[in-house]
């Protein structure tokens, strides 16, 4: 029998959308710490490369593209570039996102539009990237990070809540066809309030003071970068498949 404490990340080429800070940038330093090889992905030219040379000089194996995951040609790229660097692509976090609160009566349309581009079609272009690797090779570990907020819709989050549904949508979809059809572990995280930096991002008047008094009992991103690497560090044969992580004193 396999100890449990045997370490699945070593080696593996992991794929982190939305590395420049938060959740992904903890990830990335997380899965480096265990040997796996991670390829950042993020807009942030300058954390990007201070988080590839924070990671290199701790001793692990990173490197990094500047990548827009609303544009396919990027996230293509990205896959190209992990592939020429490690080799093909075992792990894909995929967690480029924004969070931007605002009410229905706001017609916030522009932050509704970011956040379609971002939270459905960055998703999307990332998971189509891999898959035919992954298809091929018939072994793979796709994780996408959605959040309470696709379980309970919360006030001004109506149109961000509704992008988390959809990614709990896809998990689900992706599970029953690649995962049970061609042995890809597919598993999701959905991570209640955590202290990202999000809530300064809302531009919304009235949504940034709810954004505000919400993230005031957030946890750090490391309590979801351990999830994350639990459900990546198991067997081939063992898929987690939904986890959510959240603050003890709030109700999510």
């Amino acid at each position: 029998m396999a100890d449990r404490h045997d370490n699945h990340l070593q080696g593996r080429v992991s794929v982190i959308t939305g590395a420049s800070s938060g959740i992904s940038a903890a990830t990335a330093r997380a899965l480096a710490a265990r040997s796996a090889r991670v390829v950042l992905a993020a807009r942030n030219a300058d954390k990007l490369n201070t988080l590839v040379t924070e990671i290199r000089e701790a001793g692990g194996t990173a490197t990094a593209r500047i990548t827009d995951v609303t544009r396919r040609d990027d996230v293509e790229g990205l896959v190209d570039l992990a592939a020429s660097e490690y080799g093909p692509v075992d792990h894909l976090v995929n967690n480029a996102g924004l969070m931007l609160f605002s009410k229905w009566s706001d017609r916030a349309v522009d932050d509704w539009d970011k956040m379609i581009d971002t939270n459905l079609r960055g998703y999307l272009h990332a998971i189509s990237a891999v898959l035919p690797g992954m298809i091929a090779r018939q072994s793979g570990h796709i994780l996408n990070l959605s959040s309470v907020a696709g379980i309970r819709v919360g006030d001004a989050s109506g149109v961000y809540s509704a992008t988390k549904f959809f990614i709990r949508g896809i998990t689900d979809s992706l599970r029953q066809e690649v995962g049970i059809t061609h042995g890809i572990q597919v598993s999701m995280i959905s991570p209640g309030v955590i202290d990202t930096g999000w809530a300064e991002k809302v531009s919304n008047t009235e949504g940034k003071q709810i954004a505000q008094d919400l993230n005031e009992g957030a946890i750090h991103p490391d309590r979801v970068a351990d999830a994350i690497v639990y459900a990546l560090n198991q067997p081939s044969d063992v898929t987690v498949n939904d986890i959510v992580v959240h603050p003890t004193r709030q109700d999510w």
